[in-house]
C-alpha cells in the first residue's frame, strides 16, 4: 500500500514540475498549442515504449474499442486541455496558484463524481462531513491566493483580469479530476495500466496536434529544435509518469487516496519551483498566507477523503 501511496504522490510533484518545463518550452515554439503537442508527443512516446515492452500490444482489439462508451475515450481530450491551460496560466498566475486553484475544480468535480458515480466510480453519499471539509477547502483557497494580492497594493496591470484565468483554472481542474476517473476505469476494462496511460496520451496529442494546425498553420521547423534546451523534452514524460502512476494507484487505495496524494505532491513540487526557481522560471517568495492556505487546504482534503 505504501508503494502506491508513494507513487501517486511522487507524480504529483512531477506534474508540478511539468508546468515551467512547458511554460520555458513555449518561449521557443511560440505558441501553446505547439508546446502542448510537443509535450503529448513525448508523453506519447515514453508510454508507448513502457507498454510494448511490458504487454507487446501496443492498442486494443477493435471489438473492444466499439463495445466501449465513447465518453471512455475523452480521457486524452480533457487532459490535453488541462496541459495546455497550464502552459497559459503559469506565466500569469506563478506555480503556486498554477496547482492550487485547479486542485479547488478538481476536489469539486471529484465530490461530484462521488456522490453521483460518474465515469464508472463507485457511488457515495455526500454527508455533513464532505461538506465541511469542501467549505475548509475553500477558505484555504481564499487565504492562499486572495490574501497576499491583498496584501500587496501595488495596483499592477499584471493583476487585472487575472479573475477570469483563475475562474479557468478551477475549470480544468474539475477536468482533470473528469480525466482520471475515465483513466481509472480504462485501466481497468483494458487490464493494461501502461496501455490505459498510453492511449490517454495519444488521444490528447491528436487533439492538440489538430487545434494547433488549425490555429498555428505551422509545425515547429529545425532552428525551434535548435534553441531547445536538453530538459525541455522531458516535459511530456513528467505528465505521461503523472498519468500511469495515477491509472496504477487508484486500483490499489482508491480513486480518493490517490487524488489526495496526487495534490500534496504537486503542492510540494509547486511551493518549491516558485521559491527556488527551477527550470529557469520566474523566483516568488513564498509567503506566510500561502502556507497557511494550503495547510488549510490539505486539513479540508483530509477531511474529504478519509472521514
Amino acid at each position: 500500500m505504501f508503494l502506491y501511496l508513494g507513487l501517486a504522490m511522487v507524480g504529483g510533484f512531477l506534474l508540478a514540475n511539468q508546468n515551467p518545463i512547458n511554460a520555458d518550452l513555449r518561449k521557443t515554439f511560440g505558441s501553446p498549442f505547439l508546446t502542448s503537442a510537443f509535450s503529448n508527443l513525448m508523453g506519447s512516446i515514453f508510454l508507448g515504449l513502457i507498454t510494448v515492452v511490458t504487454t507487446k500490444a501496443l492498442f486494443p482489439s477493435w471489438t473492444f474499442v466499439i463495445q466501449q462508451p465513447a465518453w471512455i475515450w475523452l480521457g486524452g481530450l480533457l487532459g490535453g486541455i488541462f496541459l495546455t491551460s497550464n502552459v497559459l496560466l503559469f506565466p500569469r498566475l506563478g506555480a503556486v496558484q498554477t496547482v492550487i486553484l485547479p486542485i479547488l475544480g478538481q476536489i469539486i468535480m471529484g465530490t461530484l463524481i462521488d456522490t453521483c458515480g460518474w465515469f464508472g466510480a463507485m457511488q457515495l453519499s455526500i454527508g455533513g462531513t464532505r461538506i465541511t471539509g469542501i467549505l475548509i477547502t475553500l477558505i484555504g483557497v481564499l487565504v492562499a491566493v486572495v490574501l497576499p494580492n491583498l496584501k500587496e497594493k501595488s495596483q499592477n496591470q499584471k493583476q487585472k483580469g487575472l479573475i477570469l484565468w483563475r475562474l479557468w483554472a478551477i475549470f480544468v481542474g474539475a477536468l482533470s479530476a473528469m480525466q482520471q476517473a475515465i483513466n481509472g476505469h480504462l485501466g481497468v476494462l483494458l487490464g493494461n495500466s501502461a496501455q490505459a496511460a498510453f492511449l490517454s496520451f495519444l488521444i490528447g496529442f491528436l487533439a492538440i496536434l489538430f487545434v494547433s494546425l488549425f490555429a498555428d498553420k505551422r509545425v515547429p521547423n529545425l532552428s525551434d529544435f535548435k534553441k531547445m534546451k536538453p530538459w525541455n523534452y522531458i516535459g511530456g514524460i513528467l505528465g505521461g509518469t503523472f498519468v500511469l502512476a495515477t491509472v496504477l494507484a487508484v486500483p490499489q487505495i482508491g480513486a480518493g487516496l490517490t487524488i489526495m496524494m496526487g495534490l500534496l505532491g504537486q503542492i510540494l513540487g509547486s511551493m518549491l519551483v516558485q521559491q527556488f526557481g527551477w527550470w529557469r522560471s520566474e523566483r516568488y517568495q513564498i509567503q506566510v498566507w500561502q502556507v497557511v492556505g494550503i495547510a488549510t487546504m490539505l486539513v479540508g482534503i483530509v477531511i474529504i477523503k478519509f472521514l
